[in-house]
């Protein structure tokens, strides 16, 4: 992880907020390297930074006492790394790995808290967010108890391929395996299935997804309850600060 030039801000919460909060954010953090398989804390970490990411995203992971550890969430420039901070806990819950390499704004997580007691539009913001995340766990939770892996292939897919913002991006079967909370033969067959359909094409770590339409097509209705309690809690960008459609 190393810090880079300031890009242009493509973050939706931060572009939520008004002129004045959008610039007093870019002043107090820094534009860093995401780099694939990093990662930024383990379970129970104190968090000394918050996380903002432009491009790129990050998996939220929970780890199982005699089992592999599962995904259970991805935040990428809709969202933010650090936002239990408002729940006055300043100790990570999820391990949270870099599975898709990008940049980020990162900020001291002492300044964050700061603004947030001070700051009443940002701290209803981040209460919406945390929100939206604890409704999108559960339903990630309910999609593995009762999807088949395909369909929940696909809805990873989709959500990584919203947050990747290109139809290219790499992933072994090992880490999609680890991902799903499946073994890695099942990821086989199920992304074969996938390229029979010809919606992706997947060869050693590379996914190249082919049929928008179609995997959303194929995905169960998680995915889009997703979208929908975002859409339904978070407000649009500032005109001010607008830059792109957090999952497009």
């Amino acid at each position: 992880m190393s810090a880079v030039k300031p890009l242009f801000i493509t973050n939706h919460l931060l572009n939520s907020l008004s002129k004045p909060d959008h610039e007093w954010f870019l002043s107090h953090s820094t534009t860093i390297h995401l780099e694939f398989g990093e990662v930024l804390y383990n379970a129970d970490d104190e968090m000394k930074y918050v996380y903002f990411p432009l491009s790129g995203f990050i998996s939220l992971l929970v780890d199982i006492v005699d089992a592999p550890s599962i995904e259970m969430g991805l935040v990428g420039n809709e969202g933010m790394l650090g936002a239990t901070l408002a729940l006055g806990n300043n100790h990570v819950p999820m391990q949270s790995i870099v599975q898709g390499s990008g940049s980020a704004l990162r900020m001291d997580a002492e300044v964050f808290d700061q603004r947030l007691e001070t700051n009443a539009p940002l701290r209803q913001l981040i209460h919406s967010y945390l929100y939206v995340v604890s409704l999108q766990l559960a339903q990630i939770g309910a999609c593995n108890c009762f999807h088949e892996i395909q369909q929940r292939l696909v809805r990873w897919l989709l959500m990584s391929h919203d947050r990747a913002h290109s139809n290219q991006f790499y992933l072994t079967h090992e880490f999609l395996a680890k991902m799903l909370g499946v073994r890695r033969s099942s990821i086989t067959i199920a992304a074969g299935v996938l390229q029979q359909q010809g919606l992706i094409t997947y060869s050693r770590g590379q996914i190249n997804i082919l049929s928008r339409e179609g995997l959303e097509s194929a995905s169960c209705s998680c995915y889009g309850a997703a979208i929908d309690v975002y859409d339904k809690n978070i407000a649009k960008p500032s005109e001010q600060t607008k830059s792109i459609n957090p999952f497009n």
